[in-house]
């Protein structure tokens, strides 16, 4: 044992004294990836690659909300190692090929291992933990499509084991590990060398295959007792004698196609033994992505930031092979243009800040995200709603597809076929299909809640920012009588509005407002009823993101509007129901920054000409909610757009409106951050005299000029060029 605490040590020692200059170069040793494995912020700490396949991390838990993730801090014993898992959601899937490496076979035949915290090394594309009961030390990494296990056994131990679990799957949704599993086999293709496939069901129903590759000759493979007689594919034990250096290295790769795709993933993207070297060139690719944001500050504001852009990066996930090949919605198998194929599409979190983002950070990805919806369009019929794996799980509300397409045009990304992008925002908006009934929404000019009896108030006003996003490429495309249709269908919002409440509030098909109506009682569609989604009319009066001067309008003056959003930050910071309540989270009042729809919000005194509450409101949600330790987020990270409200924010401007190239002016939260674009050029945001009490705006300048308003658009980023904004303690 002496000899793994020894390398443990050196290990921890290296790690730390790389990460304390401020000037390192390597970015990745400022992620954090136990950031949000707390609390429910539901992240994983493992290693993964930009936008890739594989996610490999430790679990703690496979079963229910509280291991979405599969881990959770609070844990004191880890289960083993999967390769697939899903960053910060509010639903349980993946979790696919569990690895338990031990030097003794437990009495009780639970396999599972207490684990030193405090021996985590958490990098971008790198893990590493000590599983003190199993004496064992192990270290992880990934490429794109397989991931990488090196496993060091206590020098002391007779024996050397790997339990290879593939039962195992992160369950919910009435399923169990027992019994999710529909479908499983495997090959022994020889003593190093593991194939096999595995149709499963949680989330979504989906098939995988996997090819899992040892450097060293099992001497024993056994297969172990099931658990239930539900259960359909097998946990293997295999046994080692002597191993060099007492080290077992074990690849796997997986594919949606095919176990040969799976091994073709191994001997092309990772064909060697050589661990560091993987790991290496994994850390490369990350820096190459994190490197495209530097910043000045702290090395606690550092991790921060580069933690959140890694969360950002994670997703969506390229699922398609190598050769390009991919399963499809329907089973069948497809080409993907480029080889690109991309699933893990939380659209209802990440349209609002992540996808823009992309458009920024990561322009290369962007025409295969559309392409990739587009052909889940060509099988369903219409667009994309929550995707996992390929395969749609239709939760929440919207056709946010329609307003990440349309950003995308509109910012000049068209590698795709247009014509065919509008017919499919078009069709999604006029063919009724799951939590979309166009025929009741265009007969009343919103949902009633005695006909569509949940969420009738949030899915109205969802839909008319979708419903604002297609006349806008209506627009661009000359299309002048869709134009007209669906800008008066982005006003349907306006039908809602109570002018005696000041609130959106539910109406019936007799046009009768809900009575007795609170406001502040929190809705939710699966547990607790209810007009609004996974919120209450408070949260969601402002969710008008494509008309905010019409919605000053209907609240009466901007004096109005603002006392009205006072009201919103300073209400009670309690939450009112017996139904789930965990998704409304991070109050500042009835404020709720864990949930989606209330990102925008603080951005809304611009419109009000009362910057100084926006300002002062950001810096208290970077305090409050985003704190660089475990329990450091304020709910689940939902794919990254958690994390692109801070990083968008910390820069300086948010997009309100995600689908008109503009951005409104917040308050930066570094004293620096260049922006390393395409073609070579820099968009430097700088902060003169930034500092706790100066939080506040005196003045900005665009490559010297005063801005004439509120407003950043799109195109003066992407140009190249700096923002300057000169901080005060002064409102």
């Amino acid at each position: 044992m002496k000899k793994h605490l020894l390398t443990i040590t050196v290990l921890l020692s290296v790690f730390w004294s790389c990460q304390k200059p401020q000037e390192t170069k390597d970015l990745t040793l400022f992620v954090n990836t136990l950031i949000g494995t707390a609390d429910n912020g539901h992240t994983f700490p493992g290693a993964t690659s930009p936008f890739g396949l594989i996610q490999a991390s430790p679990q703690t838990g496979n079963d229910g909300w509280r291991y979405c993730s599969g881990f959770n801090l609070a844990d004191d014993s880890i289960i083993g190692f999967a390769q697939t898992h899903l960053n910060g959601t509010g639903g349980p899937d993946l979790g696919d090929i569990l690895l338990y490496p031990f030097t003794k076979y437990p009495k009780d035949s639970i396999f599972r291992s207490r684990y030193d915290k405090e021996s985590q090394i958490t990098p971008a594309g790198y893990y590493a933990v000590q599983l003190t009961d199993a004496n064992v030390f192990a270290e992880v990494t990934t490429t794109p499509r397989t991931s990488f296990y090196q496993f060091s056994f206590d020098s002391k131990a007779n024996t050397s084991q790997l339990l290879l679990d593939l039962q195992n799957g992160i369950v919910g949704w009435g399923k169990t590990v027992e019994n999710h599993v529909l479908a499983g086999h495997h090959q022994i293709l020889n003593n190093n060398t593991i194939i096999g496939y595995n149709e499963v069901e949680a989330w979504v129903k989906r098939k995988y295959f996997y090819a899992i590759e040892l450097d060293q000759d099992f001497q024993k493979i056994d297969t172990l007792q099931k658990k239930s007689i539900e259960e359909k594919a097998s946990r293997l034990l295999l046994s080692f004698n002597e191993l060099p250096n007492q080290t077992l290295k074990v690849k796997v790769g997986m594919s949606t196609v095919s176990a040969e795709a799976a091994l073709q993933a191994i001997k092309k993207e990772n064909p060697k033994w050589d661990f560091e070297d993987t790991k290496n060139a994994n850390k490369e690719r990350w820096n190459n992505l994190l490197s495209r944001i530097e910043i000045e500050g702290p090395i606690e504001d550092k991790t921060n930031f580069y933690t959140s852009l890694y969360h950002l990066l994670i997703q969506p996930n390229n699922i398609a092979d190598i050769d390009g090949k991919y399963r499809g919605l329907d089973d069948q198998i497809y080409h993907a243009k480029n080889n690109e194929y991309y699933s893990t599409f939380s659209l209802w979190d990440t349209y609002r800040a992540a996808h823009p983002l992309y458009t920024i950070l990561a322009p290369e990805r962007v025409n295969g995200m559309i392409r990739s919806m587009l052909a889940h369009y060509d099988i369903q019929g219409y667009l994309p709603i929550w995707t996992v794996w390929g395969k749609e799980n239709h939760c929440m509300i919207g056709n946010h597809a329609i307003p990440v397409i349309v950003d995308a045009y509109l910012k000049g990304f068209n590698d795709y076929d247009i014509e065919k992008a509008y017919n499919a925002i078009k069709t999604s908006s006029t063919e009724n299909h799951f939590n979309s009934d166009w025929n009741t929404y265009n007969q009343y000019g919103y949902y009633p809640f005695d006909i569509i009896t949940v969420e009738s108030v949030s899915r109205t006003l969802e839909s008319t920012f979708d419903d604002y996003c297609v006349a806008q490429m209506a627009l661009a495309l000359g299309h002048q009588e869709d134009y007209e249709e669906f800008t008066k269908r982005s006003l349907f919002y306006k039908n809602l509005f109570d002018p005696n409440t000041k609130l959106m509030r539910g109406k019936d098909s007799k046009g009768q407002w809900r009575t007795p109506f609170n406001s502040l009682k929190l809705s939710h569609a699966s547990t607790a009823g209810g007009d609004y989604t996974e919120g209450n009319a408070w949260q969601y009066t402002w969710h008008v993101q494509h008309d905010i001067e019409g919605l000053v309008e209907l609240m009466g003056s901007k004096e109005y509007f603002a006392n009205k959003l006072d009201s919103l930050f300073f209400l009670e910071s309690n939450v009112i129901n017996t139904g789930f309540t965990d998704d409304v989270t991070g109050l500042i009042g009835q404020y709720a920054h864990g949930n989606e729809p209330s990102h925008h919000v603080a951005y809304l005194y611009q419109y009000a000409n009362q910057p100084w509450k926006t300002e002062s409101l950001i810096r208290e949600i970077f305090d409050r909610f985003y704190l660089p330790k475990p329990d450091g987020l304020c709910g689940n990270d939902d794919c990254g757009q958690m994390s692109a409200w801070y990083i968008f924010s910390a820069m300086g401007f948010y997009p309100v409106n995600p689908a008109n190239q503009e951005y409104v002016i917040g308050a930066p939260q570094f004293s620096k951050i260049k922006l390393n674009l395409a073609q070579d050029k820099t968009f430097t945001v700088i902060a003169n005299n930034l500092s706790k009490e100066n939080k506040y705006v005196k003045s900005v300048t665009l490559n010297g000029t005063p801005l004439d308003s509120f407003i950043l658009k799109h195109e003066d980023i992407v140009q190249g060029g700096t923002l300057t904004f000169e901080m005060t303690n002064t409102k």
